[in-house]
């Protein structure tokens, strides 16, 4: 199976601060050195706490973030960060928010035509042609083409979000928490529908979300990020059943499950690293039941065991379920 998308050392710092004559007087690593890689048709699923740089990566693979160091490819071409029309055509993001997402002033059909024309130089009667396939394909009527975004529910305009990413034609979909912003029901129909269209167009998704029963049902693989670093990657079907992360194993159990009581498996030790100031070695340190000195003095690096799992951690644990 071929690599539709590979990142090498992709890492974004913010600066903080201003010098008197200019420049920052410091920086935030909101994603360190990172490297990924996604195969054709696959689903990897991104999940962390919020503030551990999942939106910031999604962002930067877009091209909506400049990234500061490091280099994204896609099917084995390297991406030019100054031409947002090459991201246009590779790589679409599907917000969060359906609804703030859509250009109030437009209609639907003005927010479709854009990308139609804009990337592709279609002509009026192709992008009509090719808006009708698309609104098909995501179970929407025609008539919805002349109306304005605040006329829809919150699920109706998560598929003309879908929609207009699909217009571009891209083959690889950002999804940033796509579904959080709706009614349970509503969700397993974007889900479903997210699930068919992968089939019929044969697309690779990167899915970001906090619910890890929603990222554990929909995706392959899944990665863990932690203060801006991967500390976990494997199959899905073991990220969480066999956690070798401590962290992974606390995602695990602070998740809500249907007839079990709400716990703090942490018993309050929560503090998270402060990011102007970050700690010299593990970054979970802090957290970890596990920690010992030489996690506190140096930083682990992600690193293969088992078949198809890696892990950054000294001290991972033993395979086997929680």
């Amino acid at each position: 199976m071929s690599i539709a998308l590979q990142i090498t050392d992709l890492s974004k710092t913010f600066p903080v601060g201003k010098k008197l004559f200019g420049g920052a007087t410091g920086g935030v690593k909101a994603v360190h050195p990172m490297t990924l890689s996604v195969q054709t048709g696959e689903t990897l699923g991104i999940v962390g706490e919020s503030g551990c740089g999942k939106s910031t990566l999604a962002r930067m693979l877009v091209g909506l973030l400049p990234a500061t160091t490091g280099t994204i490819e896609i099917e084995g071409s390297a991406l030019d960060n100054a031409d947002p029309a090459e991201f246009g055509k590779r790589i679409q993001y599907v917000f969060q928010d359906p609804i703030s997402s859509l250009n109030p002033r437009k209609t639907i059909r003005q927010i479709m035509d854009a990308p139609l024309k804009l990337l592709h130089g279609m002509d009026r009667k192709a992008r009509e042609k090719r808006i009708l396939e698309i609104f098909d394909s995501v179970n929407l009527r025609a008539d919805f083409l002349d109306r304005y975004p605040h006329e829809f529910s919150g699920g109706q305009a998560q598929r003309i979000g879908i929609a207009r990413a699909l217009a571009a034609q891209a083959r690889i979909l950002i999804l940033d928490e796509p579904v959080s912003a709706l009614d349970v029901s509503v969700q397993a129909q974007v889900l479903n529908l997210l699930a068919d269209l992968k089939r019929e167009f044969g697309l690779t998704y990167l899915f970001i979300s906090h619910d890890l029963a929603v990222v554990e049902a929909v995706s392959d693989r899944i990665a863990v990020l932690y203060f801006g670093s991967v500390v976990e990657e494997g199959r899905a079907e073991e990220i969480f059943a066999h956690p070798r992360h401590p962290y992974t194993k606390l995602l695990a159990e602070s998740a809500p499950v249907v007839g079990r009581a709400l716990s703090d498996p942490e018993d309050g030790h929560a503090e998270l690293p402060n990011p102007l100031d970050p700690p010299p070695g593990c970054a979970f340190a802090m957290r970890c039941p596990y920690a010992t000195d030489k996690c506190r003095d140096a930083a682990p690096e992600l690193e293969q065991i088992g078949d198809d799992q890696r892990v950054a951690c000294f001290h991972p644990l033993p395979a086997g379920p929680l």
